[in-house]
């Protein structure tokens, strides 16, 4: 039962963006408190947080992309 808890966690991980892990290391706090904070904060605030949690996907979704970019200097 743990390894398939411990699968269906990497999954996500690898599914989510790694908003929560990113801020984690950032604000050096433990990602499992930043994401029961989303959860928490999504049930209180009807979805709002999602707002924010999608928005931060995003910008590092497209700085990844910006990174990977090559030019034709780059041949």
């Amino acid at each position: 039962m743990a390894g398939l808890i411990k699968e269906i966690q990497l999954f996500f991980e690898k599914q989510a963006f790694g908003v929560c892990a990113g801020l984690g290391e950032w604000m050096g706090i433990a990602t499992s408190s930043i994401r029961l904070f989303f959860i928490y904060a999504s049930f209180l605030t009807f979805g709002s947080p999602l707002i924010i949690y999608l928005s931060i996907a995003f910008v590092l979704n497209m700085r990844r992309h910006l990174r990977r970019r090559s030019t034709i200097w780059d041949y």
